[in-house]
């Protein structure tokens, strides 16, 4: 799952190098309704249970494959998929995206959802056990369009390129610049201002963003995880997102603020305990609370307690395709965990 980057208001870092990834572990104090860090994990268990969650969603990707049809309910498909990974033995990451055509990230369904299946459609899923977190992406073309499925080889290929040339210590840059490189020679655009991101504990966007272009970025691969995600688009595109309305998905922001309203903290606390930093979204908590969740989600939003993403759309409104993995840097190795 994406955020804008290079400054704007949606990209929570803006683009700026903040902490390289480190894996640890998030809990919730409830009596001081804060976050806190607690170091409870070995590197080598951080390890396996990126290694198992990321067999993990390349299995729900593989199983996402197989459902998905054109006109088939949005709704269902994200349920599918989520309990997928329950199935599995993971817990979602963060609301499964179904962003279709120039809608480039965020879209997910809302509890009483009526949209289908169709265009381009993009799926970007994630998976954690223990905040330990695997991301992945792929797209997928409805319509049997020869322009879909181009977009959809361009990204893909540009993510091989991507992870091809990450190591150790190599600038970001460099990564983007084979990326740019790659979706160019299929004469379509990168999205400039969309980027992976380098990911800790319960912590999606951590550190680090890793650009689709060649810029000017000296930040270079720590060891840990990373995502690697590329965004395409037509050559007629700007090659740029906007902030479009505001998305089914949100996030803690400000944990330890008080709110008046008895269901809004009931609903503070679950979202602390259960999701943690991660994102989460209106059909997760209405299915919990019912309705009432969305008049408590509303009281926290104006209360500035949570972030409510916007959906990110093209600013021209291409069409947009995606693809993503994520990678665990060593000292002397590259794992695809997703792959």
């Amino acid at each position: 799952m994406t955020e804008k980057s290079y400054g704007g208001n949606t990209g929570i870092n803006s683009g700026k190098a903040v902490i390289k990834p480190k894996l640890d572990v998030s809990s919730f104090n409830k009596d001081k309704k804060i976050i806190k860090k607690e170091k409870t994990q070995s590197g080598n268990k951080d390890k396996e249970k990126a290694l198992e969650v990321g067999k993990i969603a390349s299995q729900v990707k593989a199983y996402a494959k197989t459902i998905i049809k054109k006109n088939i309910p949005l709704l269902e498909i994200a349920e599918k998929i989520e309990n997928k990974i329950i199935e599995l033995g993971g817990k979602p990451a963060f609301p499964v995206n179904l962003s279709i055509n120039d809608i480039a990230a965020h879209y997910t369904p809302s509890y009483n959802d009526f949209n289908l299946a169709n265009g381009l459609l993009k799926i970007d899923l994630g998976v954690h056990i223990d905040g330990i977190i695997a991301d992945t992406a792929f797209s997928i073309d409805l319509e049997n369009n020869q322009e879909n499925k181009k977009l959809i080889e361009a990204a893909e290929k540009a993510l091989e390129a991507g992870i091809k040339k990450a190591k150790l210590n190599i600038l970001v840059s460099e990564i983007g610049k084979e990326i740019q490189k790659t979706i160019e020679s299929f004469n379509f655009t990168p999205i400039i201002n969309l980027s992976g991101h380098g990911i800790d504990s319960y912590d999606l966007h951590s550190g680090i963003n890793i650009p689709n272009i060649g810029d000017n970025q000296k930040n270079e691969l720590s060891e840990g995880l990373f995502a690697i995600e590329p965004f395409a688009t037509l050559s007629s595109g700007t090659g740029k997102v906007y902030d479009g309305r505001p998305s089914e998905i949100y996030s803690l922001l400000n944990p330890g603020k008080g709110v008046r309203n008895q269901t809004a903290r009931e609903i503070l606390e679950f979202i602390a305990e259960e999701y943690q930093t991660l994102p989460f979204c209106s059909r997760w908590l209405v299915k919990k609370f019912g309705t009432r969740a969305l008049i408590g989600l509303r009281e926290l939003e104006q209360a500035n307690v949570l972030h409510r993403f916007p959906e990110l759309i093209e600013s021209s409104h291409s069409k947009v395709s995606q693809a993503e993995h994520t990678i665990l840097v060593e000292k002397n190795k590259i794992i695809v965990t997703t792959e």
